[in-house]
């Protein structure tokens, strides 16, 4: 069997464990790891929304809307929900983003006094340039791991993360 490669994690937890040997450190081993992809993750994501001259957040709003499909819009009540942030801040970036032309006010057709928000053409051709520079950079990130070994990781995330999704 070949020795085990160390990374920098194992390197923190060997010198805790000589310094505090009274402590389980199994739990920096799993999130010591995920904080550290999580900055590399969150730097691949940035270079993939700028590429296509987006913000994070213009990406949480544009990509919502994308996702809802045909005529890809929704209202902020429903942004709202899907991106967990106040209605003050909803209300700030669906401005801006009329102002960038990637998305449009119109009158919700079933309540006249409820508006709705929808992605124009040019939101929706920056969405989708981003998703596919997205899903590159990602898989880029997962390359060393098999197909097999991706989809054991993503189950027992997806088991870890139902206990926060309550």
């Amino acid at each position: 069997m070949a020795p085990r490669e160390n990374d920098e994690v194992d390197r923190i937890v060997d010198a805790w464990t000589s310094q505090r040997p009274d402590l389980d450190f199994s739990p920096l081993e799993v999130l010591s790891r995920v904080d550290r992809l999580s900055r590399h993750l969150d730097r691949a994501r940035r270079d993939a929304f700028k590429r296509s001259e987006l913000e994070p957040w213009e990406w949480d709003v544009l990509s919502a809307l994308r996702r809802a499909g045909e005529p890809y819009q929704l209202s902020p009540k429903q942004l709202l929900q899907q991106t967990l942030v106040s209605s003050g801040t909803m209300t700030n970036r669906i401005d801006r983003l009329v102002g960038r032309r990637l998305v449009r006010r119109e009158a919700d057709p079933d309540d006249g006094r409820s508006i709705l928000v929808t992605l124009t053409h040019d939101g929706r051709i920056r969405v989708d340039a981003a998703i596919t520079r997205l899903v590159d950079a990602e898989a880029l990130l997962l390359g060393t791991l098999s197909r097999s070994d991706r989809d054991r990781l993503a189950a027992l995330l997806r088991k870890l993360s139902l206990g926060f999704d309550l």
